[in-house]
């Protein structure tokens, strides 16, 4: 092989090419592709960071809702609760107007027993002196009325 101008020529200016290029061109070559490593990087720290974000609101998610549950769980006791006492509270109610009508039955019953005493006392004092009638008109002895009469008397 020959070397000759055109191989020489060729030569130089490739020298000239690649001068030119390292010289103009590469530097922004070299800092966009800088640029867009950064931005690739910032945006990797801002994907971790939003990770690390999203860990962090799973997290106080999570407690959020296991203090919503015992909140809940909380206020449904309380509930039970309250509802436990108005049953008791009934109860107590039903029994106290059960004793209040009970009382009152008692003492209705206590009327119509003293009435149909009173009844009966009035009937006995005029069976009492339709007999002492029927006494006086038969025969008018003192000792045996006094004993009818004493008879009477210790029978009502």
């Amino acid at each position: 092989m020959n070397i000759n101008l055109t191989l020489l020529g060729q030569t130089i200016a490739m020298v000239v090419f690649v001068w030119f290029t390292m010289r103009f061109v590469w530097p922004f070559i070299i800092r966009a592709i800088e640029e867009r490593q950064t931005r690739i990087a910032d945006g990797l720290a801002a994907a971790e960071r939003g990770q690390q974000k999203l860990a962090d609101a799973e997290r106080e998610a999570e407690k959020i809702i296991s203090e919503a549950r015992a909140q809940a769980k909380t206020i449904l006791d309380q509930a039970h609760a309250r509802a436990n006492e108005i049953v008791a509270e009934g109860k107590a109610e039903g029994a106290r107007e059960r004793e209040r009508q009970l009382e009152l039955a008692r003492a209705e019953v206590e009327q119509e027993i003293h009435r149909a005493r009173e009844e009966l006392r009035g009937e006995v004092s005029a069976i009492a002196v339709a007999s002492a009638e029927k006494i006086l008109r038969r025969e008018i002895d003192p000792a045996a009325h006094e004993d009818i009469l004493s008879r009477l008397a210790a029978e009502i």
